[in-house]
């Protein structure tokens, strides 16, 4: 098993590093995101660091609170008729774009047929529209083939693809080509003339942002009121400095605080470790089902037996176990969805002679396979080594190739050979809240060319999937999250390396910070 990560190299050094980011200034928030945003347009990502930088600048018709229930939000309201086959959705009055331009219904249709070809819920709405029009300029109307009392979760939901409202224009755009413009309507603009790739990006408050009158602010609910004039996003070239700048007070709020690191910033009185995503983050490792030996359904088996999700959890966040959960399936432990069904092939410690026996009933001969490990993301580089050290023992040769995560999914796009920049696995990790059920797992699609990245080809888990959509009944839906669960078990769209709780990390003059993920409205300092 690979040694836990050793970041810390004596905090005498790093507080002696000079500054990176500048003088603080009271009316700008400077946050240390997990990465740089390779990767703008929310519909051509699937990244949540892409996530968190549209929902600064777009909004959405409806938005999940921090217990995951869906509230109106760019909506004034809707109403539903004929035994739920039409809904028909009113805008809020005084709703603008960045560019001065009022929001209207249809540029709330294009944005959202843009979405749905992409998202793996707007898929499913998509099959069953029979029309999505503007019936006038602040109504739109949804005919269905069917009832789907999920709409509002579809357009409102925490997971990505995201729902953004763009301005016609550039909804437009193919989803396959990114926008040219960051245009939303949300409370923040995005300065693109400052943005400097790789190490910051700006966002401004967008002062004709109109938020609703009732509610309360939780997550992506509620009045979005922002504070500050300025965010700045700093991208930190290592943790040491990342570190340093918080305590200082040169950053305001580093995302993602490397564990090693818990201990000695919850020291520090300026400081405030907060835990505001109860759902944790899952790991992942990815495989291509177009490119050998990974395509082999026996090979997949091999890599799902020879993991190890306690060594990859304690790799990544650290001996103590109240810091995440072995044992992991396709569902997240705790939840309605989640089942036991199949968790045998988790096995503690994993029995790599099984793996071995896979290897060469699928008939494995050593051929190299190409495992891309963004360098720049400390939990997923973790994850990686110890995945590379467990497929090794197995009898798998693996090429972990490490570079920065933007290069990663750049590379994780590519459908080509490895001659041509293509690949076998990809790591990353996923927010726990996507584990809920099969709408909002997109690695759980067996959809093929059409599925994220790695096109998983199951069609019985896309049969089940919308068996899951058209049964109403709780119990029912658990029961076929168990099959679920056991096809995926056998197929291995993907092999889940277990559950973390990453805390984040602020200065403690900061109040109003949402639970779920970082959100900027509604922060401010005192």
């Amino acid at each position: 098993m690979a040694t836990r990560r050793g970041f810390i190299t004596g905090m005498a050094s790093t507080l002696c590093l000079p500054s990176i980011v500048g003088a603080q200034s009271a009316s700008t928030l400077k946050f240390a995101p997990q990465s740089d945003v390779a990767i703008l347009d929310p519909i051509m990502s699937v990244s949540y660091v892409t996530r968190n930088h549209a929902l600064m600048i777009f909004d959405t018709l409806y938005g999940a609170d921090e217990h995951n229930r869906t509230q109106p939000q760019m909506v004034e309201g809707h109403g539903v008729e004929q035994d739920g086959r039409q809904w028909t959705l009113t805008l809020r009055e005084g709703l603008r774009f960045h560019d001065g331009s009022p929001v209207l219904a249809r540029d709330v249709v294009t944005s959202v047929k843009r979405w749905w070809k992409r998202d793996n819920v707007g898929q499913v709405l998509a099959a069953i529209t029979d029309e999505l029009s503007a019936v006038s300029d602040r109504e739109v109307r949804f005919r269905l083939k069917s009832p789907f009392p999920m709409l509002p979760d579809a357009l409102g939901k925490f997971g990505t693809n995201n729902a953004v409202i763009m301005p016609e224009r550039l909804a437009l755009t193919e989803p396959t080509v990114q926008v040219t413009e960051m245009v939303g309507s949300g409370p923040y603009r995005f300065v693109a003339d400052e943005r400097v790739p790789g190490s910051r990006i700006v966002y401004a408050k967008f002062d004709g942002y109109v938020p609703r009158q009732s509610g309360t602010t939780s997550a992506l609910a509620g009045p979005k009121i922002a504070h500050f004039n300025r965010v700045e996003w700093v991208v930190m070239p290592d943790v040491a400095t990342a570190a340093s700048a918080l305590q200082t007070g040169e950053v305001d709020w580093w995302e993602q605080p490397a564990s090693d690191y818990w201990d000695l910033l919850a020291a520090n009185k300026d400081v405030k470790l907060d835990l505001i995503d109860s759902f944790g983050s899952a790991g992942v490792v990815r495989f291509n089902f177009l490119q050998g030996p990974t395509s082999n359904v026996l090979v997949r088996r091999a890599a799902l037996a020879a993991i190890s999700q306690r060594d990859v959890m304690t790799a990544v966040i650290g001996e103590d176990a109240q810091r995440w959960k072995d044992k992991v399936g396709y569902f997240l432990p705790g939840t309605p969805m989640a089942s036991e069904t199949g968790l045998d092939a988790l096995k503690e410690p994993p029995d790599r002679e099984v793996a071995r026996r896979l290897l060469k009933e699928a008939g494995y001969k050593g051929e190299p396979l190409i495992y891309l490990v963004p360098g720049d993301v400390a939990t997923i580089k973790a994850q990686g080594e110890v995945v590379t050290d467990a497929l090794k023992q197995a009898g798998f040769n693996i090429d972990m190739q490490m570079m920065d995560w933007g290069t990663v999914l750049t590379r994780a796009n590519n459908r080509q050979g490895p001659d041509k920049g293509g690949w076998h696995l990809v790591g990353t990790f996923t927010a726990g809240v996507g584990l809920l059920n099969p709408s909002s797992n997109n690695f759980l699609r067996g959809s093929g060319t059409s599925a994220i990245f790695g096109w998983s080809d199951i069609p019985r888990l896309e049969e089940l999937r919308m068996d899951w959509f058209r049964t109403p009944d709780e119990k029912a839906q658990a029961a076929i999250c168990a099959e679920i669960q056991r096809v995926a078990f056998e197929t291995v769209p993907y092999a889940p390396t277990g559950l973390y709780f990453q805390q984040t990390a602020y200065r403690n003059n900061l109040t109003g910070v949402q639970k779920g993920l970082p959100l900027f409205y509604g922060v401010r300092r005192s």
